[in-house]
């Protein structure tokens, strides 16, 4: 029984014979509602309707036997977790992600309160002062949220206190982001796998999860694409993050013979297995590709000169989209190439200009201005004006501003 039921009391008649009270209710079993119902007796047995909602309500009590309905936020999120964060509705990484918080600070906090003493501004101030970043306040929100709106489907509650909570989801540091130059000077440090793996996903903007995911049979050397097909994170696989997601995505030529080279000396290069395969698990399963990030491409930041940078996988993609505007890419071909769902994300959340470009974009503007004052000091000057008396006046013109050296 997956929510509270009330079933429905109603009075037929009958052909002979006085009516009877009939109550009606379902039963739900693998996702297959079938309606049930139950006759209580005439209404020379229960006279009235009052009557008959009393021998209603031990049926109610039978059929609701197997269910209690919450009544503090432990018990609602114990609900929540059993028949919505599931991984037939949810991401393996959101039902992981959601389960943490969910365990670790939100029940801890919240749990043995009463549904109907949960107050708005009790939990905004609460959300302010943990010691998270403002993007992870907000998703601990959303989170709340959620397991509120629950509540509300099954119409255990008929508010979200959560709705009205307000907290700043505003980044504290814009992302680091390596500049073609600076992408260049990396893989030229690196060896076979990691140069391939890097060109990869610098070209493509794949995210971590589908990078690892990723087998020779998805790369199409006949369309020059990879396809995308799954994701995998912490060695569980899954679908990726969007339908969006599922587009294949283009392969320059230099990446796909970076990755032939890596696949003439991989020891797993048959078509079924990964093109970034774990060693030490012989080929089993994907790499970690956070190790990766921390014991190699990390010290090789370093080798090429590249410092004061926060660079994780996702920084290579973050630095597509950058570069991708920075060469004049219109937004809706970067939105396709990055696989967005809408094309806010990648204006919004993804691409911006870099300050070589502003600073280049704004000495193209004085020159334009430069030139329109060259261009009036050159042009032939108009007949001078007469006074009132006939006298000529004279016209002074002031010397146009050099341009910056």
């Amino acid at each position: 029984m997956s929510r509270l039921q009330q079933g429905s009391l109603l009075k037929l008649k009958r052909k002979s014979g006085p009516d009877v009270w009939v109550f009606r209710w379902y039963e739900e079993t693998n996702g297959t509602r079938t309606y049930r119902k139950r006759t209580l007796g005439s209404v020379v047995r229960y006279p009235h309707l009052r009557d008959a909602e009393k021998a209603a309500n031990a049926l109610r009590d039978a059929i609701n036997a197997e269910f209690t309905v919450p009544e503090t936020v432990g018990e609602l999120i114990t609900h929540y977790r059993s028949h919505e964060l599931t991984e037939d509705k949810k991401a393996y990484a959101t039902v992981e992600a959601n389960t943490h918080y969910l365990k670790n600070r939100i029940a801890p906090k919240w749990g043995a309160l009463y549904l109907a003493d949960v107050r708005t501004v009790d939990v905004e101030l609460w959300l302010h002062t943990l010691q998270y970043a403002p993007g992870t306040r907000s998703k601990i929100r959303n989170i709340m949220s959620a397991v509120f709106n629950h509540a509300i489907r099954h119409e255990w509650m008929d508010r979200n206190p959560i709705t009205k909570v307000r907290v700043s989801a505003k980044r504290l540091r814009e992302p680091d982001v390596l500049s073609p130059a600076e992408i260049a000077s990396l893989i030229a440090v690196l060896n076979v796998r990691e140069r391939a793996m890097v060109m990869l996903a610098g070209s493509t903007g794949l995210r971590r999860s589908e990078l690892v995911a990723l087998t020779w049979a998805d790369i199409d050397l006949e369309l020059m694409q990879v396809n995308v097909r799954r994701s995998c994170v912490r060695n569980h696989f899954g679908d990726t993050k969007t339908e969006a997601s599922r587009k294949p995505v283009p392969l320059h030529p230099s990446v796909v013979k970076s990755l032939d080279v890596w696949r003439s000396k991989s020891p797993y290069a048959e078509e079924s297995d990964f093109l970034f395969p774990s060693l030490r698990l012989k080929g089993t399963k994907p790499l970690s590709p956070d190790t990766l990030l921390k014991k190699i491409i990390r010290p090789a930041l370093k080798r090429a000169g590249i410092e004061g940078k926060a660079i994780g996988w996702h920084s290579f993609r973050h630095s597509l989209a950058t570069n991708l505007r920075s060469a004049g890419v219109d937004l809706k071909t970067a939105q396709e190439l990055l696989r967005h769902a809408n094309s806010r994300i990648t204006l919004d959340v993804y691409t911006r200009a870099i300050s070589a470009t502003k600073r280049e974009a704004n000495n193209r503007v004085m020159e334009m201005v430069f030139e329109a004052g060259r261009k009036v000091l050159s042009a032939p000057s108009s007949a001078p004006s007469k006074g009132a008396e006939g006298k000529t006046k004279k016209v002074r013109i002031a010397p146009a501003p050099s341009s910056a050296p």
